[in-house]
């Protein structure tokens, strides 16, 4: 395995770590965690544990692109693992935000549908021999989500000071890109999905 797609492995590898940092019962083990204010704004070391655990996964995302493309060992198995694991990093993300209720329903949901249909379209164009990259939309979706996620983990820092909601801005922003990449896989991949009808 090269070194892009042992990246990739370890993303998914992060993704329980991140959920179990954000999820563990500290309070039951008598842990206790610190706030950080900044003007009337507080943010909890746990928001920072998570932050810099999703940072350091979203940054292997960039590396083993980057990596791949310069030293010619993109794989096929890279780009399958690649968007997999970086749906996994970012939904996982989204889902708990949403459990908690510190973002809306609705867009998760969309962004979620939207991955489903997609892995659909790229399982039966596999089917037929056709392994289908990410796309710039697929990519620019990524990078907003990412984007957001930071945002709402710094609990919309330092635009929140300014009352400024630039974490909701991200957040549905990534939600439309999110529709128009997946109309795009669509419109690639549609004469495959429409002669297995």
């Amino acid at each position: 395995m090269n070194l892009p797609n042992k990246l990739s492995i370890f993303r998914i590898c992060l993704v329980p770590v991140v959920v179990l940092v954000w999820i563990f019962p500290y309070a039951q083990f008598g842990i206790i965690m610190p706030e950080f204010q900044f003007g009337f704004v507080s943010l909890s070391l746990k928001n920072i544990l998570v932050l810099i655990l999703f940072c350091v996964a979203s940054f292997t995302d960039f590396l083993d692109g980057q990596i791949a493309r310069k030293n010619n060992l993109v794989t096929s198995f890279g780009k399958f693992v690649d968007p997999i694991a970086d749906k996994l990093l970012v939904n996982t993300m989204f889902v708990m935000f949403a459990a908690l209720g510190t973002v809306p329903v609705l867009p998760v949901l969309i962004m979620i549908w939207r991955d489903t249909i997609v892995d659909g379209l790229r399982m039966t164009a596999a089917q037929k021999g056709k392994v289908v990259a990410a796309g710039m939309l697929g990519k620019l979706k990524t990078v907003t989500q990412m984007i957001a996620i930071i945002l709402i983990l710094l609990n919309n820092l330092p635009f929140e000071l300014m009352r400024f909601p630039m974490s909701d801005f991200f957040l549905w922003l990534a939600t439309l890109i999110s529709v128009a990449s997946g109309v795009t896989y669509f419109m690639q991949l549609k004469d495959i999905v429409m002669e297995s009808m």
